[in-house]
């Protein structure tokens, strides 16, 4: 009992800076809406509705699905201390993979749902892992690398979705739909929610047991904590940057598949980048510390800012842009502790080193 209550006061402090955060971007958007002439609390409680009534709660687990699925992508190189800013042309790769392998592949549903969302992940890790050979053999920082690589990868699935994949007769950018058998099975009830969810959260399960309990994932913390002294402790740093970034990549492919096998059943241009997963994700990442076990509770926190935004506007006229407004404070709040934080240190060291 004592060894808890000793974990929980240790954990206390950390969780402060994120719950801070959480209340300073709550506070932002009630001064925004007051300026504007909106009851802050009629605003949030329509956001709320907005997410999480039954007529909109189906959609909105298929959004945490997503969202949960970036937010590991993010976090799983990012407890080595790189940062993957690549998940939209991750995911839109992983989701044309999916589709190119349903329509293309006759076979029944037991062969073609696992097939497609291996092509899904081999799709979104394969992207990935050009930046880890930037990153350890010609310098390029992974943030920048998986961003600049991002873009020209979701180029080329709008060219594949608008010319040779591009459904005959249709005004929408669009592939044809999916047949039967590449179709995941929803939840009894719903129409969005289905077993995408349950393979995202077992993807979860093994990185949480990973991070905590394996060889592997204490060597990427050690990485993450000290480059320098996971060298010279014999550790492999550009095999653990390729590692990481090839299994976040795999995450935010599989959640492209999984979007594209749910309802309508098609890869539709922008339909994957367009809602914002991958910065919600991030968002949920860095609330989270990176680290897995909290993924769900911040990634929920972002599934109701990102939803519920709709339903905010719908019900009080206050723009949808705000629940991203939202998000980008929890962002900056979390960079500026970041920042706080090696200003003291660097002043420290200054301090002893003129002492010396």
């Amino acid at each position: 009992m004592s060894g808890l209550v000793a974990r929980l006061r240790l954990a206390a402090p950390a969780a402060l800076v994120p719950l801070g955060a959480v209340v300073v971007a709550l506070l932002v958007g009630a001064v925004v809406m007051a300026v504007a002439g909106v009851d802050p609390l009629r605003g949030y409680d329509a956001m709320v509705r907005g997410a999480l009534s039954v007529s909109n709660i189906d959609f909105a687990v298929a959004s945490f699905t997503a969202i949960l699925a970036m937010s590991l992508a993010f976090a799983v190189p990012a407890r080595m201390g790189e940062y993957n800013l690549g998940g939209d042309g991750q995911l839109a790769l992983g989701g044309i993979s999916a589709a190119v392998v349903a329509l293309y592949l006759p076979a029944p549903a037991i062969v073609l749902l696992p097939v497609c969302l291996v092509a899904g992940a081999l799709g979104g890790a394969a992207l990935a892992s050009v930046s880890a050979p930037l990153s350890t053999r010609a310098g390029v920082p992974v943030i920048i690398s998986t961003l600049l690589l991002s873009a020209p990868a979701v180029a080329l699935t709008s060219y594949l979705v608008r010319f040779p994949l591009a459904e005959r007769g249709s005004a929408v950018p669009q592939t044809s739909r999916l047949p039967d058998a590449a179709h995941l099975p929803s939840f009894p009830g719903t129409s969005y929610t289905n077993a995408g969810l349950v393979v995202v959260v077992l993807v979860l399960l093994l990185a949480v047991r990973v991070d905590s309990r394996t060889p592997v994932g204490y060597e990427i913390r050690v990485a993450g904590a000290n480059r320098g002294f996971a060298a010279y402790g014999g550790l492999s740093v550009p095999r653990l940057t390729l590692g990481t970034l090839v299994a976040a990549g795999a995450v935010a492919g599989l959640a492209g598949a999984i979007i594209v096998m749910s309802q309508p059943f098609r890869f539709i241009d922008d339909a994957l980048t367009a809602p914002g997963y991958t910065f919600a994700g991030i968002a949920a990442a860095l609330l989270a510390g990176g680290r897995p076990a909290l993924l769900p509770l911040t990634a929920a926190l972002f599934t109701v800012l990102t939803v519920g935004s709709a339903g905010m506007e719908r019900d009080v006229d206050v723009p949808r842009q705000l629940g991203q407004v939202l998000q980008a404070v929890v962002i900056l709040v979390l960079a500026l502790r970041v920042l706080a934080a090696r200003w003291v240190a660097r002043r420290a060291r200054d301090a002893v080193g003129g002492k010396v």
